[in-house]
Parts: structure tokens; C-alpha cells; sequence
């Protein structure tokens, strides 16, 4: 029996409006158990449209089942009865997701012969009771324009209206309403919907996690424009706009992107089972099967290829329609001023073209921006139409390659790479960005991918905020400067193959470099500088800085001081170019050590000994006027610290600052300071339960701690955390620090799951320190664990580098020689990993 036969054989038993919310609830979730096999036959916009007819469907029962038992077999005609059921927003749109909201108008129109409000009121409670996920709005017709005014998002979901069912006397006085509605003040109602979607574009900004939605790019993006297009042109469709605004080869681009963000958007609804639109790591398999990509990544690729192009074609439309309210008269008058070129302004540090002329070629385009003074510059999106459609002719011309070497040369290149990958000319312009293009990394690392993470690199190097790398790339020549940036650019084009990317990358620079016509004495130092620059990263994070191997192996692969200063820059460009948060006061530090440390060993002939090392702090302490305002004692007892470790990691104006500190305590001091995360420094002469310290802070992760004799009975410890603590819990982290005094305090610390070949002690390390490393998977509580168990068989622990990345820890601790604890390795060892 059909859903009409089962409606009418209730209401003749005469049953309640209970039962018949039953057989529509019944009926609902029969059909949305049917949606994934609908989706397997139709997906992207087709399976909407089905969606969208399908709830038509149900909402026109609805509505005839309430008329029938108001009416009974006295049914009027409902093209009669004054009331229009409308669909708004995505509903009205035939877009409408699984598990949205379903965005409903009522409208009705005063009838003294019709109970409009009991119509209206038993239809909402029947579709509510009947499980309708219903957002509505009830209005007379004439209070319709009012309403607009309200509220601009009501105004807004009134442009994508579209009669479901009702009278078509009242639609008619609707649709004439709604047309007033469009005219009524058309600039502040676009002006606000651009204004709204730069807020949007900035709360939701770019993620290799995209929403599909309200991210850049995104569904919003694309509704924006219709927006636009429905108030300035009064189309029901972009299409109706192909050959006018518009090519239809751009229009047919734009839709194909479009119609992959449907087919994503609905397999989430349906794989969540939820309102779900941002794409995260856990859905990614599943949808890459469900619409059959090979794998998450090809995947995730298409998506952003996919919104990089609503947003360009998006940023280029939206701006061509409202340029009209966006250039006032005397707006103008600045433009025909800023003239640089034919259709071409330069204005306030803004570059504008016109809409109006045909994309000049690629090298006319570039003479532009080096004709612009080399300083900080924003781009209309005019410019973007232009570089988005201009012509690039391959092999690109000798004179194309000139032209960007010059860029290169520029003190401000971020900005026109940015252009370029907004235009999606990047890779027409360098070629080894092709393989690279909208490539994700989901390492646990990065937070672009490979060509963002690239230019954000460029733009890192532009801004460098650390005064000291900042001073070594001053000092560099227009020539290595150039060099500097092709080699940061390029640095991972190498990825997305199955040979390592480093070496792939050292391949792709050569070409590059060489068609800009850089010397061919410099192929080498790029070559190198590609294939080693994750180097100075791992050293500084996974090794230790204080032996003399390291340095000379890290070298002997740098090769000299002027590389070495090149893989520095480009080390903090590429760390800040990951993202915000990854270039940490704890990071520069330990790469700014391993800079000095190895350019101390490149300056000497020989090996420089630990012995001649200390010396030379020593003399440096000596002669700093603060430590002369010591007294004799107190400089007699710094300099007899015997760890060579403390003098090595710290520079003359700490030894100092530590010292100090310590002459003043008694029992124990510390201090807690947030420098990007947490670091405690205690100062002690009682001993410290430091596993118990560990564990109740465990939540935090440990990034580095330092433990150093000092002298008269006296440690001093340095723990530095990766994060910062909540707000409102300092005062709970220094009771736990006083606590932590409390030898008798437990803590049951869960043992984690260590491996004996993750596990390593090098008693060869140094005359006086052993070298433990530690590779297994990070577990919360490790450190604390081991530090107890370190405790217990009274090893001292000198220093601690912590490093974790793709979940993995990789530990190193330096402990002290004594109680025969190399002869007991293998003891040590066992109790470590439980056996």
C-alpha cells in the first residue's frame, strides 16, 4: 500500500494525530535508510536534487493529510486556501545535505474564510512529531519585506525561495514581494554579505582538514556568488551568466569543482550519520573508497584543487559584479593617478586592473610587477583575473626566466608567489611545482601542503623575527639572497614520489637555478643545501649537541661556515613556514647552539677538545663586568662547577643568572615562567621527588630538562614543556612543585610498553657521561617512569632531550658514570623494559 493509501485508510478509521505522526515517522526513517544505496547510484548534485524532491514529497503529504482531516470531504481547492509552502537556503536551492537542517517558510495571505494559523500549526506539529529536522518561518505575506530588513540572514535565505506546495495565487503575491525584496537596497545587502564572508574566511581559514562548508573555498564561497548574481541580475542559475560574466569552459571548471564538494559533503552526512562538514583524518579512508580515489591522499588533493578553484573563480566574480558599489567617483579619480600601465593602477600599496581588457601575456605581466617599488603589496582581484587567464606559452622564453630572476632579487617575493599559486600559474612558471600541487602532508607536522608550505616558507624568510638569523641574512649578497629563496622554494618539490624527496628535490634545483641564470659555481652549495635541509632539524632535536662526533659528522656533510650559515636560514624559514606554534623559544635555542657549536668546529684545523672548550667559556665568564662584581668565593665557586655540560649550554650572562639564584637558596626555590610552554627552574639542597614531580604533570609533554651539580650540595633542574598550562592552574602546578619535596609521596605510574631494541646506552660517550636513547612509541608518563626507575637505582640523570614526532619519542638522556653502571648494562636495560 502506498503512503496515500495507508494516510486515507487512517483518517477514515478516525484515529489521532499520534498515529498518523507514526506512519510519516515510519516513513522517513524507511527513506533515510535508503539514502546510502542512493547515493551509490546517484551522487554530487543529482542525489541533492533527489534528496530535495524526496522531503518535497513528504512535506506535500504532510500538508494534504492536514487538510483532509480539517476538512474532510468538504476539501476546497488548495490552490483556494491562502497559504504557500516555501523552500529557503540550501532547500530552496535543491543543495539541501542529509542531516542539514530543512529551511522552511510558511507564507499565507489574511482570509476571513479560512483558519490559516490551524492549518499552519497542525502541520508543524505533525511534521515535528513525525521527526522533520524543520527550521521555519511563518509570515503574511505583506510583512514579508519587513522581515527582510530584520536581519540580513533572513533576507538571505529569502533569495533562494522556491514553492514545495500551496496556492499559486499566493506564491504569485510572494514572488512579488521577494522581487521587492532584491531591490531593496541591493549595495548594503552585498557590501554585508562581502563583509560576512571575509569574517568567515577568516574564522574558517585554510586546513588540510577542510570544511566543506564555510572554509575557503568552500560551499559558502560558492553561495556568495550566487547571492551576488540573484540581487545584481536577477538569475535563478550562475549558468544563465556563462558567455556574459563569464566563459563557459570557466563556468564548466568552477561546476566540476563544485560538484566534488557535493559528493564529499553528502558521503560524510552519511558515513557520520551527523551533520558533518569538516573532512577530518578519521573520515578520510572511508570516503576515499565510498567515491572510489585510490587512496586518503589522492582524496584530499582533488578536494583542494577543488576549493582552490571556487575560491579563485569566486574572489574573480564576486569582485567583477559588485565593482560597480565597491569604486566610488572619487575612488576613481585615485585610480586614473595611480596609472602604470594601460589598465593598470597602483593605489595606497593596492595594484587594480580592469576588468575591461583582455589578459595581457604572462611577460607583460611580470614587467608590471617589477615596475611596482619593491616594497609590501596587496592585489585587487582584478589582478587575479588577469594572471588567472593570461597566456603562458612552454618552454617559457629566456627572456620569462630574466623576468622572474629579478623577482627572485626583490627584497618582497612572497607576495607575488602568492599571486601566482592564487592564480594557479605556479607550477606553469616553475615546473617542479606540477607534482607538488595541492599535495597534503599528514605527517602529525606540517600544516600546508607541500606548494603553501613552500611560499609560506618564502614568507617566513621575509619576516624573520629572530634577531640573530635575521642579522645573518642581512649580511648576505643580492646573489645569495636569490639563491637563498630558489632553494627554500623548491626545497620539498621533491615529495609526492617514491624516492626520498630530499634527494629528488637536490635533482630539480639544478634546471631551475640554471635558467635564471645564477653562476654554475653555486649548483653544488643549491644541491647540497636541497639534500641536507632537514639535517639541522634532526641534529638539533634528536642528537646530542655536546659531543664532539656529532658536530664534526653534521660538518663534514655541511661541508663550510657559508653553507652553514645557508642551512640555518633556511632552517628557521622552513620550521616557521609549517605553521604558527612550530618555531618555539626552545627550538631556536637548540638550533641556534648547534649553529655556533659547528661553526667553532669548521674555524679550527683540529679537534677541539672539551677541555679547550670550557677553557675558552671560562675566559669569556672571566671577562664579562658582571661576574667581576662577584665576590672572589662566589666566582671561585662558579668556575668550579665540575659538570663541562653547564658551561657548554649556557651562555656567560646565565652561568651568571643560575649562580646567582643558587647563592640564595636554602632548602629549595623555583620559579615558573611561560615562554611558549611552561619551564620550571629549581633550585634545591633537600632532595626532589622528581618522578613524582613528572607524573602529576604528565598531561604536559616534557620537550628538554637539564639536571646540573652546581656547588655547596647544590642541583639546579630546568624542565621545559612543550605546552602551556591552562589558565587558572599555575597555583595548582606550584603546589605540586612544593609536593614534590615530600620524598614520601607515590605515584602509581603506569609502566609503558618498551621493547628492548628501542633501547640503547652508549658507555662510550664521554669520560664522564653515558649516552641512554630511547625510540618507541610516545606514551603518556614515560618520562616520569623512567626517571623513577632512575631513582631507584640511583642513576643521575645530567640532561634529557625529549623529541616526539609522528608519535614516536625519541629520547636521549645523558647520565653520569658511577656505581658501576656500565658494567651493569644490561641489568639497567632489563628494568627499564620489565624483563
Amino acid at each position: 500500500m502506498s503512503i496515500n493509501e495507508q494516510i486515507e485508510d487512517l483518517i477514515e478509521k478516525r484515529v489521532s494525530d499520534f498515529e498518523i505522526s507514526k506512519l510519516f515517522k515510519a516513513y522517513i526513517t524507511e527513506y533515510k535508510n535508503s539514502l546510502s544505496s542512493l547515493f551509490e547510484r546517484n551522487q554530487g548534485k543529482d542525489f541533492l536534487v533527489t534528496h530535495t524532491k524526496a522531503l518535497d514529497s513528504i512535506i506535500a503529504h504532510m500538508y494534504k493529510t492536514v487538510l483532509r482531516r480539517l476538512f474532510g470531504n468538504y476539501l476546497p481547492m488548495r490552490s483556494n486556501i491562502p497559504i504557500a509552502f516555501i523552500a529557503l537556503g540550501s532547500y530552496g536551492r535543491e543543495q539541501l545535505c542529509v542531516h542539514s537542517d530543512i529551511d522552511l517558510m510558511i507564507v499565507y495571505e489574511k482570509n476571513d474564510g479560512y483558519n490559516t494559523s490551524t492549518i499552519i500549526e497542525k502541520f508543524l506539529y505533525l511534521a515535528w512529531d513525525a521527526g522533520l529536522k524543520l527550521g521555519h518561518r511563518v509570515h503574511e505575506v505583506n510583512d514579508l519585506l519587513g522581515a527582510s530588513r530584520e536581519d540580513i540572514t533572513i533576507k538571505t535565505a529569502m533569495m533562494e525561495s522556491r514553492l514545495i506546495i500551496g496556492s499559486p495565487f499566493t506564491w504569485s503575491a510572494t514572488q512579488n514581494k521577494l522581487t521587492a525584496i532584491r531591490h531593496d537596497n541591493p549595495k548594503t545587502f552585498v557590501m554585508a554579505k562581502i563583509d560576512e564572508a571575509d569574517a568567515r574566511r577568516r574564522k574558517f581559514s585554510f586546513s588540510m582538514q577542510p570544511n566543506i562548508k564555510e572554509g575557503v573555498g568552500g560551499l559558502r564561497d560558492s553561495q556568495l556568488l550566487y547571492w551576488i548574481a540573484k540581487t545584481l541580475y536577477g538569475v535563478n542559475s550562475l549558468k544563465e551568466l556563462s558567455g556574459e560574466l563569464f566563459s563557459e569552459e570557466q563556468y564548466r571548471e568552477y561546476r566540476i569543482a563544485l560538484e566534488l564538494l557535493f559528493r564529499i559533503r553528502s558521503a560524510l552526512h552519511l558515513l557520520a550519520g551527523k551533520q558533518q562538514d569538516q573532512l577530518v583524518l578519521d573520515y578520510m579512508p572511508s570516503i576515499a573508497e565510498i567515491l572510489g580515489f585510490s587512496d586518503e591522499k589522492k582524496l584530499v588533493t582533488k578536494l583542494l584543487e577543488a576549493q582552490w578553484r571556487i575560491n579563485n573563480f569566486t574572489q574573480i566574480y564576486v569582485k567583477k559584479m559588485a565593482r560597480i558599489y565597491l569604486h566610488e567617483d572619487s575612488n576613481k579619480t585615485l585610480l586614473r593617478h595611480g596609472r602604470i600601465s594601460k589598465g593598470f593602477y597602483a593605489v595606497n600599496g593596492i595594484l587594480y586592473a580592469s576588468f575591461n581588457h583582455t589578459p595581457p601575456p604572462i611577460d607583460l605581466l611580470l614587467e608590471i610587477l617589477l615596475s611596482l617599488e619593491d616594497k609590501g603589496w596587496k592585489f585587487d582581484s582584478s589582478i587575479l583575473y588577469h594572471f588567472t587567464y593570461t597566456t603562458i606559452k612552454h618552454p617559457l622564453r629566456a627572456k620569462t626566466h630574466g623576468l622572474l630572476r629579478k623577482l627572485f632579487e626583490r627584497d618582497y617575493l612572497y607576495q607575488f608567489l602568492k599571486l601566482f599559486y592564487d592564480a594557479g600559474i605556479l607550477h606553469q612558471l616553475i615546473g617542479a611545482f606540477k607534482k607538488v600541487l595541492h599535495l597534503p602532508q599528514f605527517d602529525g607536522y606540517h600544516q600546508y601542503p607541500v606548494d603553501l608550505h613552500s611560499i609560506k616558507c618564502i614568507e617566513a624568510l621575509e619576516n624573520i623575527k629572530d634577531p640573530y638569523v635575521e642579522t645573518l641574512y642581512k649580511s648576505l649578497s643580492t646573489t645569495d639572497k636569490a639563491l637563498l629563496k630558489a632553494i627554500i622554494l623548491l626545497h620539498d618539490t621533491g615529495k609526492g614520489r617514491k624516492q626520498d624527496h630530499s634527494e629528488v628535490g637536490a635533482k630539480l634545483i639544478i634546471p631551475f637555478i640554471k635558467n635564471l641564470k645564477f653562476p654554475s659555481s653555486l649548483d653544488e652549495r643549491a644541491a647540497l643545501l636541497v639534500r641536507h635541509h632537514v639535517l639541522m632539524t634532526h641534529v638539533a632535536y634528536r642528537e646530542n649537541l655536546y659531543h664532539e662526533k656529532t658536530l664534526y659528522q653534521f660538518m663534514s656533510k655541511i661541508k663550510t661556515p657559508e653553507n652553514l650559515k645557508l642551512l640555518y636560514i633556511l632552517t628557521y624559514a622552513d620550521v616557521n613556514g609549517v605553521g604558527l606554534g612550530t618555531y618555539t623559544s626552545f627550538g631556536a635555542n637548540l638550533l641556534h647552539e648547534l649553529y655556533e657549536a659547528s661553526l667553532e668546529i669548521a674555524s679550527q684545523n683540529d679537534r677541539i677538545t672539551d677541555a679547550i672548550k670550557r677553557q675558552n667559556k671560562e675566559k669569556r665568564l672571566a671577562n664579562d663586568p658582571e661576574f667581576n662584581e662577584l665576590s672572589k668565593i662566589e666566582q671561585k665557586k662558579v668556575l668550579s662547577i665540575e659538570s663541562n655540560l653547564f658551561f657548554f649550554k649556557h651562555a656567560p650572562s646565565e652561568i651568571i643568572n643560575i649562580s646567582k639564584e643558587a647563592f640564595q637558596c636554602q632548602n629549595f626555590t623555583y620559579q615558573l615562567n611561560i615562554d611558549g610552554g611552561l619551564i620550571i627552574h629549581i633550585f634545591r639542597r633537600i632532595p626532589l621527588n622528581l618522578g613524582y614531580l613528572l607524573g602529576k604533570l604528565s598531561y604536559l609533554d616534557v620537550a628538554s630538562m637539564d639536571i646540573f651539580t652546581l656547588f655547596d650540595g647544590l642541583k639546579y633542574f630546568k624542565i621545559e614543556f612543550l605546552q602551556r598550562p591552562r589558565e587558572g592552574t599555575m597555583e595548582q602546578i606550584e603546589m605540586i612543585v612544593e609536593e614534590a619535596f615530600d620524598m614520601g609521596r607515590k605515584l602509581d605510574l603506569t609502566k609503558p610498553s618498551i621493547k628492548p631494541n628501542e633501547i640503547t646506552l652508549d658507555c662510550d660517550h664521554s669520560i664522564h657521561y653515558a649516552q641512554l636513547n630511547l625510540n618507541t612509541t610516545n606514551q603518556r608518563g614515560l618520562l616520569a617512569y623512567f626517571v623513577h626507575l632512575f631513582d631507584e637505582a640511583q642513576i643521575n640523570i645530567a640532561t634529557a632531550k625529549i623529541h616526539t614526532n609522528k608519535n614516536m619519542a625519541r629520547d636521549h638522556f645523558l647520565i653520569e658514570k658511577q656505581n658501576r653502571m656500565c658494567d651493569n648494562a644490561r641489568e639497567i636495560i632489563a628494568k627499564l623494559t620489565g624483563e
